[in-house]
């Protein structure tokens, strides 16, 4: 996502846009990329860990962009 001090046009028009869609009450709108990583075995703290570099060192512009990563586990 990029950072608060960021300007983000994309997101100003997103949020001038919803209310003549008839949605109220929206303060604010961000927009940002998101990746999906399917990784092989179980997600413990070092393979986390290695996302999170993935997302600092490629995935991300650290200038410009925050991340979060979150989990989700597959249903077979």
């Amino acid at each position: 996502m990029p950072k608060p001090e960021i300007l983000d046009p994309q997101g100003k028009a997103v949020h001038g846009a919803l209310p003549r869609l008839g949605f109220a009450d929206v303060v604010d709108v961000r927009q940002g990329k998101r990746f999906e990583i399917e990784l092989e075995g179980e997600v413990d703290e070092d393979r986390l860990a290695e996302v999170h570099r993935m997302a600092e060192t490629l995935l991300s512009n650290p200038v410009i962009e925050n991340f979060t990563v979150h989990v989700e586990e597959t249903v077979s």
